[in-house]
């Protein structure tokens, strides 16, 4: 299955304001979070950011690249940014934005498909080395944004969504 719905959250003791701000400004990812290596903008959209594209290269852990362009879909100021993806990966991620007192927390939903043949091939057994990859990534978001707001990061978690033994999924 080359099928991947990978849900991360991340607290962070910073103003919604901020966080948001640093999340909608892709284009700077690469100055604070270590697995993204280069975003260009491919189109600038609207002059709400609709249509946006922009065009990203990712390196975790493992001996490749991913690379695939990502239109937004929707933008609500410090509620919501969605966009498509189209590339080596492919599908719709979702960042969501909410405030618990002085915590912001971030929710970043990704489900995508990998359009590579090797990695659609190998994906039965090394499902679990891609979503990890995935989660360390993610992890260095987190930490690289919490220095980038000299913010305390409270927590985060990684989950995968379609994951036999997932909690989440025995409440739908």
């Amino acid at each position: 299955m080359a099928d991947y719905h990978l849900l991360t959250i991340w607290r962070i003791e910073a103003p919604l304001e901020e966080v948001f701000l640093a999340i909608e400004d892709s284009l700077r990812w690469p100055d604070w979070w270590p697995g993204v290596q280069k975003v260009e903008e491919v189109a600038a959209g609207d002059v709400d950011g609709i249509n946006n594209v922009r065009r990203y290269v990712w390196k975790g852990s493992l001996p490749y690249r991913m690379v695939f362009a990502v239109r937004v879909t929707r933008i609500e100021n410090l509620v919501a940014i969605e966009g498509a993806a189209a590339g080596d990966l492919e599908g719709v991620g979702r960042w969501q934005f909410t405030r618990q007192g002085t915590v912001s927390i971030v929710h970043y939903d990704w489900q995508v498909r990998s359009t590579r043949w090797w990695m659609k091939l190998i994906a039965p057994v090394a499902r679990s080395l891609f979503i990890r990859n995935h989660s360390r990534i993610m992890a260095q978001g987190g930490a690289g944004l919490a220095r980038l707001l000299r913010a305390p990061l409270v927590s985060q978690e990684s989950i995968d969504l379609l994951a036999a033994n997932n909690p989440l999924l025995a409440k739908r």
